[in-house]
């Protein structure tokens, strides 16, 4: 059914259908709004789940965490410094290999305290062997939920669902939210691979010695590796399920002639597809390479549509400090050592703390990696704020 609906309520909505057994969560901005709407469908008796109250994201992930081992479909939400509140059982969630799905609302991370967009946070534990998928849109935002939980199920690895805070949580879109029968035809109901149950006693996740510990990571490694094949089998499925082409690992956008290729990921992907257009009909050749998929990282997918380009501008709403871009980092590694010397990889940090993205920044962009590469710019930044003394 089309619902003109804000994303937060969308997501909430098409978690429902899923089916969850146990959620909980604390409340952040801009995260707030999907567990407020979880709640009141519990409350009012439409999902037979537990809605347990926390009281910190520690705490939520502990929850969901005990949820899962015990064999229960779980789900949680989070943002920002929540997330990273959350970083201890975010580990032990990968290691233990439980299919929780958890939401992140997008965000900046403090300090100084910002509320608003970027992706800094979910780039924080992007190595914790978590599957994460980013969304272009709301209606890609509730469609990846329904997929999380059935790779999840499948692989037995964690998934995080990446959606831009305010950006759009907080938007109001036409969102198609699929009917219960259609939810519960596309995902079976969860068949826990090992169970915590006190008539059987038994241990996850325990201690490992320099016997055993490293080929845990190894088996971690290789399970993320192999996901690819669900990842790609479950966004077909989908597709033909649904009609949308939602997920997966990569989309491109007139990218196959393209003199410039743009890389990038999350909502302001939209805003590119704006300016190629423009871009297009004053005889230019710019392309989109969308990731979607950002860990397992696409790396063959990105290489075989990017082989061929001269000119490579990764626009990124995140940043390593000390080092740059992260995303451009992965994109690089896609090529092969012998390729890599003839590179031209041009880095933009964008967006940081919720700043707008504008066309004409972006055309910006464009316009200076047609005369040189750059090897990084913050695009947007006010230069006038800044003391010499603060360098």
């Amino acid at each position: 059914m089309l619902k003109q609906i804000e994303g937060s309520q969308a997501v909430a909505d098409v978690v429902a259908l899923c089916r969850p057994n146990v959620i909980s969560a604390d409340p952040i901005t801009p995260q707030t709004h999907i567990v407020e709407d979880l709640s009141v469908i519990v409350g009012q008796g439409k999902l037979d789940a537990e809605f347990v109250n926390v009281e910190s994201e520690f705490s939520a992930a502990s929850v969901v965490l005990g949820a899962s081992a015990a064999g229960a479909r779980a789900y949680t939400a989070t943002s920002s410094q929540g997330l990273l509140l959350m970083a201890e059982v975010i580990y032990c969630i990968a290691g233990m290999r439980l299919p929780i799905v958890l939401t992140c609302a997008n965000r900046a991370i403090s300090a100084p305290l910002s509320i608003w967009n970027d992706q800094q946070d979910s780039m924080a534990v992007r190595d914790a062997g978590w599957i994460q998928l980013f969304a272009e849109d709301n209606q890609e935002a509730a469609d990846l939920h329904i997929q999380a939980y059935k790779i999840a199920e499948q692989t037995f690895l964690p998934v995080m669902v990446c959606m831009d805070g305010f950006i759009l949580t907080h938007a109001f879109e036409p969102v198609d939210i699929p009917e219960q029968k259609e939810v519960d035809d596309f995902l079976p109901p969860f068949k826990p691979r090992h169970i915590v149950d006190p008539r059987w006693p038994r241990g996850i996740g325990l201690y490992a010695d320099p016997r055993f510990y490293m080929e845990t990571r190894y088996i971690l490694h290789r399970a993320m590796e192999k996901s690819e094949k669900t990842i790609k089998e479950v966004s077909a499925d989908f597709a033909k399920t649904f009609g949308r082409d939602s997920g997966g690992f990569i989309k491109t956008y007139k990218l196959e002639d393209a003199d410039v290729a743009i890389v990038s990921m999350g909502s302001v992907v939209g805003t590119i597809k704006d300016l190629i257009d423009q871009l297009e009909e004053e005889g230019k050749k710019v392309g989109l390479l969308q990731i979607c998929s950002y860990r397992p990282f696409p790396r063959q997918e990105i290489y075989n549509v990017l082989k061929d380009k001269m000119n490579i501008v990764v626009l990124e709403k995140c940043i390593s400090l000390g080092r740059g871009g992260i995303l451009a980092s992965d994109i690089r590694w896609s090529f092969p050592r012998a390729e890599k010397k003839e590179l031209n990889i041009s880095i933009f940090i964008a967006g940081l703390g919720g700043r707008n993205i504008t066309v004409d920044d972006l055309r910006h962009m464009v316009e200076r990696v047609e005369k040189e590469p750059v090897e990084l710019e913050f695009l947007g930044l006010k230069k006038e704020l800044i003391a010499d003394k603060d360098l």
